[in-house]
């Protein structure tokens, strides 16, 4: 399909490309850039790592308006095509790089980021069905909903430079309170702070 065929969303200004295969970009979590733009005017030195950037939107968003490299992980290869056709498109991809794979797998060891970017499908198994137009992968977030949350977070621990942030998507306040007890018995990251949207719940990490 040529790039006049796809669907285009514009996105904070960025026009961003994408099809059926892939999840369509929300419009919600532009807060989830908007925050993690903020984050960064006081984070430490050093690039951005996006984790299941699926098209690339979010983290594109968040680093658009200053000079940090963004890392970008996703394990379709279709979602990471569409990111690196949408990092050109907005003029970032000398500093951005896409990485398809497992985020446990293509993140190499003593690799530290500033701010961590977490978009982990958040949908319990049983519940997909609601979501016909939405491709499984995108959402499938396991029995509970969190198992990909919780490998993000363990990424996260991994590779979060000090002083760094980590914010990360989840789908209500009930997910983000699981998180926040997984965290305490299993990990020094903390959650420090949730905003509720209507599409859904951001949480802050750190540790």
């Amino acid at each position: 399909m040529s790039v006049g065929e796809l669907p285009l969303t514009d996105f904070a200004g960025l026009t961003v490309l994408h099809d059926s295969q892939v999840l369509t970009p929300r419009s919600w979590t532009l807060a989830q850039s908007t925050w993690s733009a903020d984050i960064l005017q006081r984070a430490p030195q050093g690039p951005v790592l996006e984790l299941c950037a699926g098209v690339g939107h979010i983290g594109l968003a968040a680093v658009a308006e200053g000079r940090r490299e963004l890392v970008m992980v996703d394990l379709n290869p279709v979602a990471c095509d569409f990111a690196r056709r949408n990092a050109g498109a907005a003029l970032m991809s000398h500093r951005v790089e896409v990485r398809e794979g497992r985020m446990d797998e293509v993140i190499h060891p003593g690799e530290k980021y500033a701010l961590i970017i977490a978009d982990p499908p958040w949908v319990p198994t049983d519940g997909i069905g609601e979501f016909p137009a939405d491709p499984t992968l995108a959402i499938d977030g396991g029995a509970d909903g969190l198992v990909v949350a919780r490998t993000c977070c363990a990424v996260i621990e991994a590779h979060l430079a000090e002083g760094g942030s980590a914010v990360m998507q989840l789908g209500s306040q009930a997910q983000a309170a699981a998180v926040a007890e997984h965290l305490e018995a299993t990990s020094a990251l903390r959650v420090r702070e949730t905003r509720s949207y209507e599409g859904g719940v951001l949480v802050l990490l750190t540790r």
